[in-house]
């Protein structure tokens, strides 16, 4: 297949054997598991992973390629190619007999962060995701505090998944070559929780809130959820900022949090 990049999906075509390789390998994926291959493309993961699985789901926007994939398929297994945006497919109705999902993708660039934060919300179905991002995403998943790269997504993802980096990739391995590193990174949803988070709406408002003016002490960026009592309660000095916070103290934070409707995470 040699169809055309297209730059509003942010379409980098990965074409390496050996990276391609090194991923399937890395996902090693078995027989009797449900697997969903987010973004498929010109097929450079799809018809490895096809080699070891009898049956693939894909979720593909780009509707040209989405039309050929299966007449491509055909005599290398069963391909179920869903025609939809990632950002809003309920990946969850795939997961069925009791089996998790296991998700694995060259996600576009351009719509990584948000995807992420989409999966947060279907965790329960997942067992595993192995995904191609965009270095600097990458670094921020799994960042730790008190680092320029820890944020709102490190924090939120870290209390759902454990973040396992892999390898790096160098734009030649694409095309086009994008103008940024690659890495490889495994996440593992959390089935027991190390901090139990006790109002997840009231964790997710506050870990917005915090990062959204991140240069601020707490004091300011949390003054319309927080007073000096409640940072009293929680243990947490008002004067540090949102990069310097552990998930715990977060979790902290959120439990003396008044009640109110919360934004998506």
């Amino acid at each position: 297949m040699h169809a055309r990049a297209r730059k509003r999906f942010g379409q980098h075509f990965l074409h390496d054997r050996n990276v391609i390789d090194r991923i399937v390998s890395a996902f090693d994926p078995k027989p009797d598991e449900a697997i969903v291959e987010i973004g498929p493309g010109r097929g450079a993961l799809t018809w490895p992973l096809l080699e070891r699985v009898p049956r693939l789901h894909a979720v593909e926007l780009d509707r040209d390629l989405a039309a050929r994939l299966p007449t491509l398929a055909a005599g290398r297994g069963e391909l179920i190619v869903h025609q939809a945006d990632a950002l809003t497919f309920d990946f969850s109705a795939l997961a069925r007999d009791d089996r998790r999902l296991r998700l694995i993708g060259n996600l576009p660039y351009n719509i990584s962060t948000p995807l992420l934060f989409h999966l947060i919300e279907q965790v329960d179905a997942i067992d595993d995701m192995l995904f191609m991002l965009q270095k600097e995403v990458a670094d921020r998943l799994a960042a730790p505090p008190g680092t320029k790269t820890y944020g709102r997504l490190s924090v939120m993802i870290q209390w759902r998944f454990d973040v396992e980096p892999l390898f790096e990739v160098g734009p030649g391995a694409f095309h086009p070559p994008p103008q940024v590193d690659s890495s490889v990174i495994r996440l593992r949803p959390r089935r027991e929780q190390g901090i139990a988070i006790l109002d997840p709406d009231s964790f997710r408002r506050i870990v917005r809130a915090a990062f959204g003016q991140r240069r601020k002490t707490l004091r300011n960026s949390l003054r319309l959820l927080l007073d000096d009592a409640a940072f009293a309660r929680a243990g947490i000095d008002p004067r540090r900022r949102a990069e310097d916070l552990t998930l715990e103290e977060f979790s902290r934070l959120s439990e003396v949090t008044p009640t109110k409707s919360a934004p998506d995470c």
